[in-house]
Parts: structure tokens; C-alpha cells; sequence
């Protein structure tokens, strides 16, 4: 199937458009899956800045009372599970390499341990050639490194993509990944946030007709779900970012997240009662 790709600016608004999203969802229970940075907090200086509010956990707790909800992310699985603090949700961590749940589900599908020590050596090198990089930080994750220049002067930006480059060129088991001022090494290979989203669907048995599923995310890596998704699910992008989109509709903010995730609650429990 050839994926559809239009700029940000031309999707209509997921609010504006609740009324057709409401048609699409008819007679059908949608499976919820959700980026965190950017989408259900704001994107911050640090990564150890993103806290999720009480509002959203709320959100987001009920919502996972009536239908599946994962939370698929970059950052380590145990990381976003620490920040989110919810047990009744689905959390795929590292894109996808590293996916947890309740009832002890735990599952490592895209085998990405046989990456672990060009990880761990990639880790040091970068160490080594960023720590003369003002506002560079270095930030291994299980099966990521990602390497954050938010902070760094736009004159010092090369420096940390060749430095980048160089591990990369020494080191054929890793790939690039990119995001928004980040650069991500992760394992080299077919693997990624919509193969996750694909894999949960099928573990969870929500393939037949009765479920469609509806990804949200803010950032490049989300594409490869929004693609995933395309056809037979719901995309939805919130903000922008520095490419086309898979996705099919637009929210503005995490706080026009929070309030579609709020009346999209309201519309599952609305169907189970009718």
C-alpha cells in the first residue's frame, strides 16, 4: 500500500472533526496507543523535566477502564512506567524493543540484546567526544543512546553529528534514529514504534473487526505508526515536526490530548451503555 504523506498545516483538527471520528468509530472499540514526550506532557529542556500532570494520569486512567492503552515510547520501558504510574496500562519502551503490561506480560520482541555491546562501547566513545560540547547530553537508555542537542549552540550542532557519525561509521550493529533535537543510536534493525503497535494488536486479540486502533504521537519516530496504522487505524499528530505525516488528523497541544482523550472516554462508555 503506497502511505499517504501530507505537511502538518493541511490535517483538520481531531476536536473539529470529533463528529466524523465519532462515525468512524461506530459499533467499533478503539485501541489507544500514545507517545509520552510531546504528547502527554510537554517537550522541556531535560528529559527528566517531563512530569505527567494529575489531569492527564486521570485521563488516562479512565480511559484504560474501557479499552486498551499503551503508552510507546523512546525512553526506557521502566522509565515512562516510573513517570505514567499507572498499572492498568501498556507500556513499549525503547521504540518498541522492550514491551510490559498487566497480568505480567513482558516481552522483548524486536531482539534487540544481541545490540548490547556496541551499545554499551558507542555509550563511552560519545561520553568521551561530547564532554567538551556545551549543553550536549548523553543519555543511554536499554537499547538506546540518545544523544539531546536542545541545549547546544547552533554553532556546536555539527560537532555532535559528526561525533554521532563517527560511532556510527565504526559500528555497523547501530542506526541512526531522529527526533526533535536528538540524535538516537539504536540497534540496527527492522524494528520500530509501528511493528510495536502491530505486535500488541496481535498479542492482545484486538484484530478482528471490533477494534480499530488510534495512535498519537508529536514526533518523527511516530510516523513509523501513523504508517503502520494507515488504511485501518486513526493517526493522529499533535503539534509538528520537521517532515510530512502519516497521520490523518491534528491536535494542537497535550492539552487538546487531554481533551480528546476525555471525550473519547466519554463516547466508549456512552456505546458499552446504549
Amino acid at each position: 500500500m503506497m502511505i499517504q504523506k501530507h505537511e502538518a498545516h493541511e490535517l483538520p483538527s481531531a476536536l473539529e472533526k470529533l463528529h466524523e471520528l465519532k462515525t468512524q468509530l461506530q459499533g467499533k472499540t478503539p485501541a489507544v496507543f500514545l507517545d509520552y514526550d510531546g504528547c502527554l506532557t510537554p517537550i522541556v529542556k531535560r528529559p527528566e523535566m517531563a512530569v505527567l500532570s494529575d489531569y492527564m494520569r486521570a485521563a488516562l486512567q479512565d480511559l484504560a477502564s474501557v479499552t486498551k492503552v499503551a503508552v510507546v515510547s523512546g525512553r526506557d520501558r521502566q522509565n515512562v512506567e516510573q513517570l505514567v504510574k499507572l498499572d492498568n496500562l501498556y507500556f513499549a519502551g525503547s521504540h518498541g524493543f522492550d514491551i510490559s503490561g498487566p497480568d505480567g506480560m513482558a516481552s522483548e520482541p524486536g531482539g534487540a540484546k544481541a545490540a548490547l555491546p556496541a551499545l554499551d562501547k558507542a555509550e563511552i566513545i560519545l561520553q568521551e567526544k561530547l564532554r567538551h560540547v556545551a549543553g550536549s547530553q548523553v543519555e543511554r537508555k536499554r537499547y538506546a543512546i540518545a544523544v539531546h542537542f536542545r541545549n547546544v549552540p547552533d554553532e556546536q550542532v555539527e560537532n555532535v553529528r559528526n561525533a554521532v557519525n563517527e560511532v556510527l561509521d565504526a559500528m555497523p550493529a547501530l542506526k541512526i534514529g531522529h527526533g526533535k533535537k536528538i540524535y538516537e543510536l539504536k540497534p540496527n534493525l527492522d524494528w520500530h514504534k509501528g511493528k510495536a503497535v502491530l505486535w500488541l494488536m496481535e498479542e492482545l486479540g484486538l484484530n478482528d473487526s471490533q477494534y480499530i486502533p488510534l495512535y498519537i504521537g508529536d514526533d518523527i519516530t511516530d510516523e513509523d505508526a501513523f504508517a503502520a496504522l494507515q488504511g485501518h487505524g486513526i493517526g493522529i499528530l499533535v503539534g509538528e515536526h520537521d517532515d510530512k505525516t502519516a497521520a490523518t488528523y491534528q491536535l494542537e497541544s497535550v492539552e487538546e490530548v487531554r481533551v480528546f482523550l476525555e471525550d473519547l472516554t466519554a463516547t466508549i462508555k456512552k456505546q458499552n451503555n446504549g
